[in-house]
């Protein structure tokens, strides 16, 4: 994933090994019939959310309150209520803040679960809102590729409209909380001196606790019932 003008890539292997059977009378032992592999089950698409619905976020910096109105975009905000409700957004910093312009989070602490979210992209939805300030709105690395990351803009970034960015919901609560995020590690790297997302994806917290240690982050977020 990246923000919107970065890409990242993410790999994962698996390896299975087979051990023979010795055999008494020293008559090599007849193969196993051949049985094709499963077929990998789809991922399971994400539920439809309610279509409007709050979600309060527990940060090192206070609380703040976002609304989702599905009907701006659907995809998304039935991906973020999963992700809510899965218990997902614990101990994720916002780990690209560039004051004026947006607060970018999502990458999980665990490289295990950025490799998961990777593979469970969604399609993206047309942009029927504009990112002004307070709006949230999906990462992408392009076309179809939202996943775990998002950002909550701190100005008019109407030029991101036309290029695909569509808002699934707004701070509705505490937006001096999100203005205050520690943004003085500046853009990211490569373009800047703050965090690698690639290095992030790979290496999770371990690598942003070490090297990046003043950012802030979300220590959960739950539904307001």
């Amino acid at each position: 994933m990246k923000h919107p003008q970065h890409t990242s890539v993410l790999l994962a292997l698996l390896a299975l090994q087979l051990i023979p059977v010795a055999c008494k009378d020293k008559t090599p032992p007849a193969p196993p019939p051949e049985t094709a592999a499963p077929t990998p089950l789809p991922p399971t698409p994400d539920a439809a959310a309610p279509e409007s619905y709050r979600v309060k976020f527990e940060t090192s910096k206070g609380d703040f309150t976002v609304e989702v109105t599905r009907a701006w975009a659907p995809k998304g905000a039935d991906r973020f209520y999963r992700l809510v409700t899965e218990g997902y957004f614990k101990d994720i910093r916002f780990f690209r803040v560039l004051p004026g312009f947006m607060a970018q989070f999502g990458l999980s602490g665990d490289p295990a679960l950025n490799a998961k979210m990777d593979t469970l992209r969604i399609p993206d939805d047309p942009v029927t809102q504009s990112n002004k300030r307070g709006m949230l709105t999906f990462a992408t690395a392009g076309p179809n590729t939202r996943s775990n990351q998002f950002f909550i803009n701190y100005g008019d970034n109407a030029s991101l409209d036309v290029q695909g960015f569509s808002p699934f919901g707004r701070v509705v609560d505490g937006m001096t909380v999100v203005d205050a995020m520690y943004g003085g590690y500046g853009e990211g790297a490569p373009n800047g001196r703050g965090p690698s997302q690639d290095l992030i994806a790979t290496n999770g917290n371990e690598y942003l606790q070490r090297a990046f240690p003043k950012l802030d982050y979300i220590k959960s977020a739950t539904i307001v019932r």
